[in-house]
């Protein structure tokens, strides 16, 4: 079955940096999108960024001009790179394919989440 194990994240003061990576641990012939969640506590689950399979990217206004989606086809890897955080981007990430264009067997898979902590 497809895995997404992700890594990368941690502790910061606000105005640092740091990269998230979620990594597929199967190997699929079907390409997929990948899109990146938060969820701060007591709030619901939001979008944070997304990346097409052949190279789109959105973004949540929130985050827009501050955040960087890629990927590395050969790690079959993805990437959220964030720069000049705010108290207010603490929360718990997590990368998930999205129901959305081709693969609709890899649907609804989830990474396990990681904790990104901005103090002011």
């Amino acid at each position: 079955q497809m895995q997404l194990v992700q890594s990368g994240g941690g502790s910061v003061q606000a105005g640092g940096s740091l990269r998230l990576s979620c990594a597929a641990s199967g190997y699929t012939y079907c390409t997929y999108d990948m899109s990146w969640y938060r969820q701060a506590p007591g709030k619901e689950r939001e979008f944070v960024s997304s990346i097409e399979r052949h190279g789109s990217t959105s973004y949540a206004a929130s985050v827009k001009g501050r955040f960087t989606i890629s990927q590395d086809n050969a790690k079959n890897t993805v990437y959220l790179q964030m720069n000049s955080l705010k108290p207010e981007d603490t929360g718990m990430y997590y990368c998930t394919i999205p129901p959305s264009g081709t693969c609709p067997e890899l649907w609804g898979t989830w990474g396990q989440g990681t904790q990104v902590t901005v103090s002011s």
